[in-house]
């Protein structure tokens, strides 16, 4: 037989993609606090999306794709009006919570935010629950949405933890894409196997780059990535289960897989050597770890690398408030990160390039005493010079046990320390602070903010009676757990 010639033996499918399928499959999650912290996930979550609904740049992009079109048994898109198919309504919901950059957050060697696939999960779970409703049967509850919803996390979060996607210029979004199809397959009925296929084609689907999170490109289509990529998980799941095949060897085949096209660096700068196996590492089995241990964004709608540095610039407030004419220079300490993604000088030309910015989001608060997402508007940054005055003055040091301490599985800090020196000679204190208020390490002081944070998200969407029936549901998980889900968007829908 020639040597050019290939020997055309279909392989078994990759491991990864077998043990995520077992893992929707057949896992039964037991933990009591994950379900509890998946409750309250789905607060923050839908909250974060309400709030969006006040900015035109988001809403520009909702509703269907040819106005006017109707969808029988359509899900609904929380805080408006639209009932969409359940790809586009993916999409919607998706990009809603991503677009103010206030949903929770995980960091590992991969950073991203397992929320985003709500937008696929509430979709199809609204989708199938209609559709069950009118043929007379029962629809899902609200248990089984927090159910994938841990899941997702966890499917994102684990391959998150020593895989850095980033490091080889991909987006994150492809954990979003990845986690989505495999939770939704599972929803639509899919077996173990479908649940395989349908991985298979969002690993060799086109992956999107990280050009637009970072200077000088950074703009508003890293506030829609996550919804396009949950909704496209819908759209390869929905495609699977009308019966498409697979690619077993979508990760591992040689010179065509994803390891080898797309998974080829071990950093910026280096090649790995061709003999080396280029593979995931995968330091833990897929359980509730994830959720449980979720990063909420409860106080600043900002990434979440600056969020300690951002509550540190608050607490200096007052302290500098009559003397920002007299600052000669701001000493941030921080982490590898932090600098790596969000340190930036030099103009910002949009809100997306400014929420991106540790200058600009250390510098708002310590000038005005605080940070919303209206902070990041043209108009806002252009009224107020002095801004930009505090981000030419500002120092950013690579803290190394911040750095270290950021990956320690023990620790998962994101510490942040701020220090304000004045011209006179005379500075205020070093304000250090290791771990945000949405960590796990804080849930006691976090919860109750978090769950002020949602109630002030529906009053921006609904009457204040209505507001009330859904926090009260919120707030009881037993009752919450139980109600259909066609029940509950009905409730966040607008008629």
């Amino acid at each position: 037989m020639s040597a050019n010639v290939e020997m055309n033996d279909r392989p078994a499918p990759d491991q990864v993609l077998v043990d995520i399928a077992k893992y929707v499959c057949r896992m039964e999650i037991e933990s009591a606090e994950a379900y509890d912290t998946a409750r309250n996930c789905l607060m923050d979550t839908l909250g974060c999306g309400l709030l969006a609904l006040r900015f035109p740049e988001c809403t520009k992009h909702l509703g269907p794709l040819v106005p006017g079109t109707t969808v029988r048994n359509g899900a609904r898109v929380p805080g408006t009006t639209h009932e969409l198919d359940p790809v586009k309504a993916a999409w919607d919901i998706g990009a809603m919570i991503r677009w103010l950059d206030f949903n929770d957050t995980w960091l590992a060697a991969e950073w991203g935010h397992p929320s985003d696939n709500l937008g696929g999960i509430l979709a199809v779970a609204d989708y199938l629950s209609r559709c069950r409703v009118s043929e007379g049967k029962a629809p899902l509850t609200v248990r089984d949405v927090l159910t994938a919803m841990i899941k997702a996390h966890e499917i994102q979060g684990v391959l998150a933890l020593e895989n850095s996607f980033n490091r080889v210029g991909l987006d994150h979004v492809v954990l979003v894409k990845v986690a989505s199809v495999a939770v939704v397959t599972r929803m639509l009925g899919g077996t173990e196997a479908q649940v395989v296929d349908a991985l298979s084609q969002a690993f060799v689907d086109g992956q999107s780059l990280r050009t637009y999170r970072h200077s000088p490109n950074a703009g508003s289509r890293k506030s829609w990535a996550a919804g396009d990529a949950t909704s496209r998980a819908v759209r390869l799941a929905m495609i699977t289960m009308a019966g498409e095949m697979g690619i077993p060897g979508v990760l591992t085949a040689p010179q065509w897989g994803f390891y080898d096209v797309l998974f080829s660096k071990t950093n910026k700068d280096q090649q790995i050597k061709p003999e080396a196996k280029r593979s995931f590492s995968l330091p833990q089995p897929y359980g509730s770890y994830v959720m449980e241990n979720v990063l909420f964004k409860i106080s600043f709608p900002a990434e979440y690398h600056s969020q300690t540095a951002c509550e540190a610039a608050m607490r200096l407030h007052q302290q500098v408030k009559h003397r920002l004419g007299d600052i000669g220079r701001i000493v941030i300490h921080t982490h590898e990160s932090a600098i790596r993604i969000i340190s930036k000088v030099g103009p910002l030309a949009n809100s997306a390039d400014r929420d991106h910015c540790l200058q600009y989001m250390v510098a708002v608060p310590l000038a005005f005493g605080d940070l919303v997402a209206e902070h990041y508007e043209d108009s806002f940054h252009a009224a107020n010079p002095i801004i930009d005055e505090l981000r030419n003055k500002m120092e950013i040091v690579e803290e190394p046990r911040f750095s270290r301490e950021y990956l320690e599985a023990d620790k998962r800090s994101i510490a942040n320390a701020v220090q304000v020196f004045f011209k006179d000679g005379s500075s205020t204190e070093r304000v250090e602070i290791e771990y945000p208020i949405g960590h796990r390490r804080r849930r006691a002081e976090g919860i109750p903010v978090l769950e002020r944070k949602f109630l002030d998200n529906l009053r921006t969407r609904f009457p204040e009676q209505r507001c009330q029936q859904i926090m009260a549901l919120c707030l009881d998980s037993k009752k919450l757990e139980a109600t259909p889900v066609n029940v509950f968007t009905g409730m966040l829908a607008i008629n």
